[in-house]
């Protein structure tokens, strides 16, 4: 049997500490530390070892994440070990690392979401996990449902009311919550169990280093958003440009969104389409074009309000603007079909195995949908809906306009938009 070849050293050590800092160290993370030629982290975490680590001590600038490669590269002939909190590869500098050089060498500490869940006897597998970790604190509105756990990775000591005020905006002030500080140090502390409706505005800030525990109870008279495509319509701030809900729901699951793609959603309107998109898993990326300023606005309005703060709005004209976006997974076009060489622009931009679905309620748009079926095969139907309305003292049915839905995925064999 041939023996595997020896692992390669690692150029950059990775050292996770918690709030204990060096006491808490095992000894293969002490080993790291002190045998490094450049150490480099926060200035909290650097301020926590001892004198015996005698590296070079390099704080990280600020913007972290593009300062990286240039003091890797500036150290790249020394041994660098680099601090990082708790467990380095959860929502950590560990990440950053990993994508800049091929050998890493990880020793981590359990994190604070490990520690909050030990203190309040939270199975990990049943909690939920949101980072406010420079990132907007809308993003958490996403992950509320009632019932749920959810454990909040906070920027600041004022992280725990802008939950607080969250919560309160999106029909959640009943949720219960509890600040977890210092976890695992001498000074770790856990606040009392509050609402978010009782938690008072002029509560001074706790520690900056803090996790926020939330157990989400929505109020009676809130509207409830479900886990799927197809949120009710009154969620959406609109003019009447607005895919509505049943449409919605069928149009997602045509374009079968997975964890990392990116969709353009052309002829934006409301967004609901995008944010949906978005709402199906943290990691779905979306872009919205849409023409009319006040409307970009709207889109950005709703975004942030139903929790996907990081959907990218371009206000301009399809198909000029498309060029400028990065290559989509998948495309909806839900306005401007008769725009000259749009849907033809959309399907130039796709790569083998993207996805097109185009909806339209229009004769001479339904026209240029049935021709590109024609040209690109797919799936041409008409979607239907009815609503049960009053007529007199009974109940009759209202249609509403029906859709023509086009949908089609471009096999590899079409790549290169020739017609089939």
């Amino acid at each position: 049997m041939t023996p595997l070849p020896p692992a390669p050293t690692a150029a950059v050590t990775v050292v996770g500490l918690g709030a204990d800092g060096w006491a808490g160290l095992p000894d293969a993370s002490r080993s790291a530390l002190r045998e490094a030629e450049v150490l480099i982290g926060g200035p909290r975490q650097l301020d926590l070892l001892p004198p015996e680590c005698t590296g070079r001590r390099v704080a990280w600038p600020s913007p972290l994440r593009p300062a990286v490669p240039g003091l890797l590269a500036a150290h790249a002939d020394r041994r660098i070990a680099v601090l990082a909190s708790g467990d380095p590869m959860f929502y950590g500098i560990g990440r950053a690392l990993a994508e800049e050089t091929g050998a890493l060498r990880v020793l981590p500490h359990p994190s604070s979401v490990s520690y909050a869940a030990a203190r309040l006897g939270w199975p990990l597998e049943d909690v939920e996990v949101v980072t406010l970790v420079g990132r907007p604190t809308a993003r958490l509105a996403a992950a509320l449902h009632d019932g749920r756990r959810l454990l909040v990775l906070s920027a600041d000591a004022t992280t725990p009311g802008e939950v607080a005020a969250l919560l309160r905006d999106r029909g959640f002030g009943p949720s219960r919550m509890r600040v977890l500080e210092q976890l695992g140090g001498d000074r770790e502390r856990t606040t009392d169990e509050v609402t978010a409706d009782d938690w008072p505005a002029s509560q001074p800030p706790g520690d900056p280093l803090n996790i926020v525990a939330v157990e989400c109870r929505r109020s009676p008279d809130a509207l409830r958003l479900g886990a799927v495509p197809g949120l009710p319509d009154e969620a959406y701030e609109h003019d009447g440009q607005l895919t509505k809900r049943h449409i919605r729901a069928a149009t997602l699951g045509v374009l079968a969104p997975a964890p990392g793609e990116l969709l353009w959603d052309i002829g934006g309107g409301s967004g609901s389409i995008a944010v949906e998109w978005m709402r199906t898993h943290p990691s779905c990326r979306a872009v919205t074009v849409e023409r009319d300023p006040a409307r970009a606005e709207r889109i950005s309005r709703n975004a942030d309000r139903l929790g996907v703060p990081g959907l990218r709005v371009v206000t301009g004209a399809a198909p000029a603007v498309l060029a400028e976006l990065p290559p989509p997974d998948a495309v909806f076009v839900g306005g401007g079909l008769t725009v000259p060489g749009l849907l033809d622009a959309c399907w130039e931009a796709l790569p083998g195995g993207g996805r097109l679905v185009a909806n339209t309620v229009t004769l001479e748009s339904e026209a240029l949908l049935a021709d590109a079926h024609r040209r690109r095969g797919g799936e041409l139907v008409r979607l239907a809906v009815a609503h049960a309305v009053p007529v007199g003292g009974f109940t009759g049915w209202r249609q509403a306009m029906p859709v023509t839905q086009w949908a089609v995925r471009k096999t590899p064999d079409t790549s290169s938009g020739a017609d089939r």
